[in-house]
């Protein structure tokens, strides 16, 4: 680049202006998800440089001219943006430094977001967890009880209803009378495969010529019970002595069956009549979708009106060793270079990290009003003061060239 005696008023005037266009960029973007702002930073331009094979002598008296000024910018990526409230199911916010959702273009380019405001996208009958650009959102599939080690596109697979989870276990914690009674009987809900749930009926009846015996006898609507009679033996202090479980079958009357495992071991056997304290069972009805969302953790999942929970996956959450190092595809998304350093998955499948999202949630812009309105301020006064500059330098340079022609005019040698 030649320099000249305009060079610091042009480049300052140049810089300014794209200081001033990154500011509005700033400001248009106040209100976008995820959003990280520009910043432009300045260098100076050498008019000269020292001659380094010079004495140390020569060198400290030699001259340096600084002339103008050049520029580029910056993005901050880790500068956080604040937490807002949506309420929508499928948006979720990282709260925290170096912390990227992963994201998978159409043609298989892997980029990383902070922009959760998620929604979905049916592609061939089959519906993914996208950004708003239509990128498919990374995750790990649910598999089994937990997740899967490699990150995939989250599909949600929608299904209206569920069927019922079939009851295995169930608790018992009730009185039978030591007197005046020769016969109690106790109800459990008991979930079959096809059905939202049974009365399974446990009778005890005391038995003749043995003392502090209980005969148990089951039976239950729409099928069979094989298990009993089982008897039930009291110590002399009201405690059970044995069984403390009981193992039973129960054969539907649709053909399926499910086995039971009932805990007795708190019924005791005290005088003053029957009481019940506690009945209890897992398995559950069928159930009718509510709503698919995302939670704490990032798991997506759906839930349904039994209670129960359908997995999908888990969001995928990226960290850098150099995450101020991601190269900007734009202000919300960007890409993996070399001076990144090192990825790696800071959940993981089996590990979670506490507060780190919030669901139903967005980081808002990370442009600090206050800050670019500051900036604004100082860059229009420096960009005046470089037009300024360049209108002062400009006249001093018509001064020199017209006082250079009149004295060539008058030159006794003219």
């Amino acid at each position: 680049m030649a320099l000249s005696s305009f060079t610091p008023s042009v480049t300052g005037m140049s810089a300014q202006a794209h200081a001033l266009e990154t500011v509005s960029t700033n400001f248009a973007n106040m209100r976008t998800v995820g959003y990280k702002p520009n910043e432009t930073m300045f260098n100076t331009l050498l008019g000269s440089t020292p001659n380094f094979n010079n004495t140390v002598d020569e060198l400290s008296s030699s001259r340096v001219n600084i002339n103008g000024v050049s520029y580029y910018d910056r993005t901050l990526v880790n500068k956080q943006g604040t937490i807002t409230a949506t309420g929508n199911s499928y948006d979720v916010a990282i709260n925290g430094e170096n912390a990227f959702f992963e994201v998978k273009d159409s043609g298989g380019n892997i980029y990383y977001t902070r922009a959760g405001d998620f929604t979905t996208l049916t592609q061939n009958g089959r519906t993914y967890l996208v950004t708003g650009n239509g990128y498919k959102v990374q995750g790990f599939p649910a598999s089994g009880n937990g997740f899967g080690s490699t990150p995939t596109d989250i599909e949600i697979v929608y299904q209206e209803k569920i069927p019922s989870v079939p009851t295995t276990k169930a608790e018992v914690v009730a009185n039978v009378p030591a007197d005046g009674v020769d016969s109690s009987a106790y109800s459990i809900t008991v979930y079959g495969p096809n059905n939202d749930g049974r009365t399974m009926n446990m009778v005890f009846s005391k038995v003749e010529g043995k003392v502090n015996t209980w005969e148990i006898n089951f039976n239950i609507e729409d099928g069979t019970v094989t298990g009993g009679p089982v008897e039930a033996v009291f110590n002399a202090d009201g405690t059970l002595l044995s069984p403390k479980n009981i193992d039973v079958s129960v054969a539907w009357d649709d053909g399926s069956s499910n086995n039971v495992n009932i805990d007795i071991a708190n019924m005791t056997q005290y005088a003053g009549g029957t009481g019940i304290t506690k009945v209890d069972q897992d398995g559950a009805p069928s159930g009718n979708f509510v709503k698919s969302y995302i939670d704490e953790n990032g798991v997506v999942k759906a839930s349904y009106s039994n209670g129960n929970e359908l997995v999908y996956g888990k969001l995928a959450l990226v960290g850098f060793e150099s995450a101020d190092n991601l190269i900007p595809v734009n202000n919300t998304l960007f890409e993996a270079g070399n001076d990144t350093g090192a990825s790696h998955y800071v959940n993981g499948p089996d590990k979670n990290i506490a507060n780190l999202l919030q669901p139903q949630a967005v980081e808002s812009s990370a442009v600090n009003v206050e800050s670019e309105f500051a900036k604004m301020i100082v860059v229009q006064r420096a960009y005046s003061l470089n037009t300024q500059s360049f209108t002062a330098n400009n006249e001093r340079s018509e001064e020199r060239r017209v006082g250079k022609e009149c004295r060539s005019r008058w030159s006794p040698y003219h």
